[in-house]
């Protein structure tokens, strides 16, 4: 199998993904849409070779145990992947997401101007949240590259796998990827405060150490970034909450009360006015009044107060995406498929 031929096709059709699976032709994704490729059906010896020849030998024996790896991958002169080798049905599979090479600045991103505003922050946690595949990798990288051109501070990362690669610029950039430069992301978080940090990133917040540890560094004066697949800031506060013994909530509801300064929440839509994806995106900042809804558990407060706080650079998911179908970009059924209240958002649309 012709590897680097397909990675190419793929990359000239500006394909988001690319899945690799014995006993089908190779697929790829296009704005949203899985597409078939022109190349032919693959063997399973032929696609064991290729995840054989991308690995090393410690992601061999993993691969071996517990028959999932995450890893990344570069092809020199064309792009780096993000790649999960995976067993389905006895056989194996791999998905490859293409990452841009290049670190996109933030005013390239259909990001809210708020959004530049939160990398000025000194500390605290700030979350990216949203589906796989909705840009927060991307968000955060960009939020990384404006600090790293402005400041001159110390940063960590730590991720799985790596995605965009920095080059250190005012800032020193340090770039640790899971199961190269450490055994876990809790673990990554125990040791770098011994590292000098100013800014943290933190792949994504996926068990109660590593989200403790998150909190934690935020507490203790740094600034933290980090992800949840979770589709708005309501939801978000009760994942990070749920997370915890029903004891130790009212703990974490001040402790997340006092260090969260916003979430940030993403949908990816197809564009209609030309070729690509753009985000609708959810901002929620922590004012005193959020922070009170936070320790008091009145997180069903939260979407009236982003509502009500407009002028201060919060928006809703359906006044993000109502803009985006006021300005031409989604369609009118994409726009009301992805609304958090679609007949709420079907009237305005119709205003």
């Amino acid at each position: 199998m012709q590897l680097i031929e397909i990675l190419r096709t793929a990359h000239e059709q500006g394909a988001s993904d690319i899945h690799i699976i014995s006993g089908h032709v190779p697929m790829m994704r296009v704005n949203t849409v899985m597409t078939p490729m022109d190349f032919p059906v693959l063997s399973q010896q032929a696609v064991d070779e290729v995840i054989e020849g991308m690995i090393n030998s410690i992601q061999r024996e993993r691969f071996k145990e517990v028959q999932d790896l995450d890893f990344s991958y570069e092809v020199a002169n064309l792009c780096r992947y993000r790649v999960n080798a995976h067993r389905q049905r006895g056989s194996s599979g791999m998905a490859l997401r293409a990452i841009k090479t290049k670190v996109p600045p933030m005013s390239e991103l259909t990001l809210p101007e708020v959004i530049s505003r939160l990398t000025y922050l000194p500390r605290g946690l700030v979350l990216v949240t949203g589906d796989t595949g909705s840009g927060k990798s991307t968000t955060l990288a960009a939020m990384i590259q404006a600090m790293n051109d402005r400041y001159r501070k110390h940063i960590i990362t730590l991720e799985d796998p790596v995605e965009y690669a920095f080059e250190s610029n005012k800032c020193l950039i340090e770039q640790r990827e899971l199961g190269h430069d450490m055994p876990s992301f809790s673990s990554g978080l125990k040791h770098v405060l011994r590292q000098d940090p100013d800014i943290i990133l933190v792949g994504e917040m996926r068990d109660l150490e590593t989200t403790a540890l998150a909190i934690s560094a935020a507490e203790t004066g740094h600034l933290v970034l980090s992800t949840l697949h979770t589709v708005n800031a309501s939801q978000t506060v009760e994942r990070i909450v749920d997370m915890y013994p029903a004891g130790q909530q009212n703990q974490i509801r001040s402790m997340l009360g006092n260090t969260l300064q916003a979430v940030v929440s993403q949908t990816l839509f197809s564009r209609i006015d030309k070729p690509g994806m753009v985000p609708a995106i959810e901002v929620m900042l922590c004012t005193p009044a959020v922070r009170n809804i936070i320790r008091e558990a009145r997180t069903f407060e939260i979407p009236n107060v982003i509502d009500t706080n407009r002028q201060m650079g919060m928006v809703s998911l359906d006044n993000a995406i109502a803009e985006l179908y006021f300005n031409g970009m989604i369609s009118k059924e994409d726009a009301i498929a992805q609304s958090a209240y679609p007949e709420k958002l079907q009237r305005q649309l119709a205003a």
